[in-house]
């Protein structure tokens, strides 16, 4: 069971004990459980609800991000097919149509005082 139904069934189960608890009492006699047995079951409840909400808004991120990723994935792959052979090839026959080999420029400034130094 995961976390987010956990909690929703602690919340359910607290409230029912609660509210069957306190309709026997006032039935029994006509009074209700101490403040102290409610206080605890509406903040186990509350409490429950909120860890509830929190793990489904995870679960629903947690798939955002794994289809996201898995489109990136797929993307960058996809890029990587069709650019990178077509490139590498172009390279090699640029390189192949010319007799010598190409020559290495070394970076530097350019213009007129680059010729100077």
């Amino acid at each position: 069971m995961t976390l987010k139904w956990l909690a929703v069934l602690v919340a359910t189960v607290s409230v029912t004990l609660s509210v069957t608890g306190n309709v026997v009492i006032g039935a029994i006699d006509g009074g209700q459980l101490p403040l102290v047995v409610n206080l605890f079951a509406l903040t186990t409840a509350g409490t429950a609800v909120v860890l509830a909400v929190l793990a489904d808004l995870y679960d629903r991120l947690n798939d955002r991000l794994t289809a996201l990723t898995e489109f990136l994935v797929a993307r960058l792959n996809d890029i990587e097919e069709h650019a990178g052979d077509r490139n590498a090839g172009f390279v090699e026959g640029y390189l192949l149509s010319h007799d010598r080999e190409a020559a290495v420029v070394p970076f530097g400034r350019r213009g007129r005082g680059a010729a100077e130094r």
